[in-house]
């Protein structure tokens, strides 16, 4: 109804109707509208009554002051009946948009008969009560709205007013933002939803968290790095630790385990040798009996002297252990015991488990080509999921996932990076060539070491990739190409021939042939193919080798001088044994820092073997700790070889017998037949004729002598 409609205030006398019919409540209450009611006089009963009933003059103003005085039962319930017109035409035309509507409680009643009577009696006189005041003529008291307006809260239909009316139950629909809570609860889902969107914003990389990551990635290697230092010390306090150490150490291992102790001290015993020969006749032990008594085993050497059966030597805990891990883990008994003595008993089994998983997928950035960022975007869009391996390494990206194959995508055929385990970024960045540079890769290929050192070089000097294994060359070559290398040169030679066929190196980089015992998690072979043969050849091999490469590199060289060795092996005979060797046999070597932050460092005496001081500036990497293949890094400096000065006050020759000393002297006659041989080959040399040589002297006189005194 609009404003027009209001305004035309209808004549008094429909007036007394409307103030009976005031308390009455809505007509609709008792069901819904029939379908087929349209007529007019049920739609609309107040104009109806004015239209038979004829238009009457307008009430005077008196008489409007006093309806206004009219007693009621609060102001606001009367501000609240004059608020409610103004939702009465979107109701109305709501009713006639839904047509018909409904018609429950109505069925009954006739079109021509009385409405308020049959309201009456449906309702028993109930709304014969109070009588309420308002203020309006009977097109406000047209209640057309739904049953919902009087079972909904009053203040819902309060456009005005400041005072409050006590909420009405609802029974009816509600609105979403009245079902909407005050607070919402997160609920199961809510909450992974949450979880999920913080991965997101951890895991995958971009341009706007690139930063906070790497400042991430900074504060997490110095942790590791503070982690590195500890496990170092405690490393070195391994074998001091004292015996009640080791029982606290057992004793917190107890409580973990439970009751673990006390099923060990009173069900474990030892095995005999005769019953383990017997077992192998059996087909060899159960793999829980197997995995039982290698924990009781290290237990048991954790603290021998508390924990040791009476009678039982250690040797033989030693022995059956190792003969535990050789068939559960698939090593042969050498490989095994050799592996076994590097490190202390529980730190060995943690070895032997970290080189049964596979170690994580990493990526060398071709800064030739791209920078990491740029990489690390373009990987991602094509769903794949990585970030930088650590602040040791500018060009490393670690892949955790992947939905494309990673060997195979448009940025790896175009050169945009290299396949390349994080343990073989080690030796380059020890090396650390600089522009410019003359350098040697004495064994390249497949090349990863070889096109990472043209990159730091920026495709300047030159680079000599050799490989004794002329097949591998083609790999060598590929990789060269496709990373777009334009400073280096490959060729095949016997590595021990380098230093004859040419020399004069600023740099030389040897990551020798080795056992692999560092990379086991990639080739299981090596756990049964090696032998004691095999190391000593190996370990002579890399002896020559470093010899040779040591020779290669050009001592005064301005900006060089440098040699680093490297194995993918952990054992001693292929590292620090060889290392030692080197600095032995060339005094004019050293041991330099190989700027490497982190790692373990190498062994100055094993197992009763003594090397030199100098060897803890190498660098041992290890899978279990370090999450990358075993590997080894040691950095020479090559200094020129020192002339030996001879004594003052000695000749240009160097023979005055003052100066050797008066008690040494020549006999002449001793040293003549020499002299006349020495002469005698000189003059042949030159083709001159040569001398007979004079014949010995008759003996005849001293056998008649002889023969007379007889």
């Amino acid at each position: 109804m609009g404003r027009r409609a209001k305004t035309k205030q209808g004549d008094p006398a429909p007036l007394a109707d409307a103030q009976e019919n005031a308390g009455r409540p809505s007509q609709k209450k008792l069901g819904k509208r029939k379908a087929d009611e349209v007529e007019a006089p049920s739609k609309r009963p107040a104009k109806k009554a004015r239209e038979s009933e004829g238009k009457p003059a307008k009430p005077s103003a008196a008489k409007a002051k006093a309806q206004a005085k009219l007693p009621a039962k609060g102001d606001a319930k009367a501000k609240s009946e004059k608020a409610k017109p103004k939702k009465q035409a979107r109701f109305e035309d709501e009713d006639e948009g839904e047509g018909a509507g409904n018609s429950e409680g109505w069925e009954d009643v006739e079109d021509d008969e009385d409405l308020q009577a049959h309201a009456k009696s449906l309702f028993r006189g109930s709304d014969e009560e109070e009588f309420v005041g308002f203020e309006g003529d009977l097109d406000d008291l047209e209640m057309e709205e739904d049953d919902d307006m009087f079972r909904g809260p009053a203040q819902e239909l309060d456009l005005g007013s400041d005072d409050e009316e006590p909420e009405l139950p609802t029974k009816g629909k509600k609105s979403k933002q009245h079902e909407r809570p005050l607070k919402i609860i997160p609920t199961g889902s809510d909450a992974s939803s949450e979880d999920e969107s913080d991965e997101d914003e951890d895991g995958p990389i971009t341009m706007k968290n690139m930063e906070a990551r790497s400042r991430a990635l900074d504060e997490k290697a110095a942790r590791e790095a503070e982690l590195d230092l500890e496990e170092m010390r405690q490393a070195a306090l391994a074998g001091k630790m004292s015996d009640d150490g080791l029982a606290d150490i057992d004793d917190v291992d107890m409580d973990e385990e439970g009751e673990g102790g006390e099923e060990g001290e009173e069900g474990f015993v030892l095995p005999t040798p005769e019953e383990l020969e017997e077992e192998k006749k059996r087909g060899g032990p159960d793999v829980h009996t197997v995995q039982r008594r290698m924990r009781e085993c290290v237990r048991v050497l954790g603290n021998f002297k508390r924990y040791a059966a009476k009678g039982r030597a250690r040797s033989e805990y030693v022995q059956t252990l190792i003969s535990d891990i050789a068939s559960y883990y698939g090593y042969n008994e050498f490989l095994a015991e050799k592996l076994f003595q590097l490190f202390p008993v529980a730190e060995a089994i943690e070895f032997f488990e970290a080189n049964e998983i596979p170690r994580p997928v990493t990526i060398r950035t071709n800064t030739l080509r791209t920078r990491r960022r740029d990489l690390a975007q373009a990987l991602i869009n094509r769903g794949v999921n990585l970030e930088p391996i650590g602040k040791w390494t500018n060009v490393g990206l670690q892949v955790f996932e992947s939905s494309v194959p990673i060997g195979a995508t448009p940025e790896y055929l175009a050169g945009h990076y290299m396949l390349q385990a994080a343990s073989s970024f080690l030796p380059v960045i020890a090396l650390s060539p600089q522009p410019g540079e003359r350098v040697l890769d004495m064994a390249s290929a497949p090349g990863g070491k070889t096109t990472h050192m043209a990159a730091l070089m920026q495709n300047t000097g030159v680079i000599f990739a050799n490989d004794a294994n002329k097949a591998r060359t083609k790999s060598l070559t590929a990789n060269v190409h496709r990373l777009g290398c334009k400073n280096v040169v490959v060729c095949s030679y016997d590595g021990r021939e380098f230093p004859k066929v040419i020399g004069g190196f600023d740099r030389v980089l040897l990551d020798a042939p080795c056992s692999g015992t560092g990379v086991i998690s990639k080739d299981a072979s090596v756990k049964t193919n090696k032998s004691e043969r095999d190391f000593t050849l190996l370990s002579h091999l890399q002896k020559q080798l470093i010899l040779c490469a040591i020779d290669s590199v050009q001592a005064d060289s301005k900006t060089g001088g440098y040699l680093v060795y490297s194995t993918c092996s952990v054992t001693v005979d292929e590292n620090e044994a060889v290392v030692d060797y080197a600095l032995r046999k060339r005094p004019n070597v050293k041991l330099v820092d190989t700027g490497l932050e982190f790692g373990r460092h190498g062994y100055t005496s094993y197992r009763g073997k003594t090397f030199s001081d100098k060897l803890s500036l190498t660098r041992r990497f290890y899978p279990h700790v370090h999450n990358m293949d075993g590997f080894y890094v040691a950095k020479f400096k090559v200094e020129r070889r020192a002339k030996v000065k001879p004594a003052k006050g000695a000749d240009a020759d160097g023979m005055d017998a003052e100066a050797q000393g008066a008690g040494i002297a020549f006999d002449e006659e001793e040293d003549k037949p020499y002299l006349e041989e020495a002469k005698r080959k000189q003059m042949k040399r030159k083709g001159l004729r040569v001398p007979s040589r004079p014949k010995a002297a008759p003996e005849t006189p001293q056998g008649e002598a002889v023969s007379a005194a007889a």
